[in-house]
């Protein structure tokens, strides 16, 4: 069975999370090093992307960690699309 995009969404917006994954986005890193920049303990980081681990979302080589970019974006499908769409809507009503 293939991962739930609803958890898939809710680990993105968790902001430790989604910083972990920025983090990743300019390519593989050292989970070590992705802790600490987020203040959290290895176990943490890994914790918190273990959902995304387990389903080759961000793959885990010993302690080096990359995100599948293209499994991401296709997982969450125009999830951005709606962000932005909520985002457009939010600036009219302030």
């Amino acid at each position: 069975m293939g991962p739930d995009r609803d958890r898939i969404v809710e680990c993105m917006l968790d902001p430790v999370t989604s910083g972990l994954l920025a983090g990743l986005e300019g390519g593989p890193r050292e989970c070590a090093d992705l802790a600490r920049e987020a203040s959290v303990t290895e176990a943490e980081a890994l914790g918190r992307l273990s959902y995304l681990i387990e389903h080759g979302l961000v793959t885990r080589d010993g302690g080096t960690l990359e995100a599948d970019s293209e499994k991401l974006a296709s997982a969450v499908g125009d999830f951005g699309a709606a962000i932005g769409g909520l985002e457009k809507m939010d600036s009219y009503l302030n």
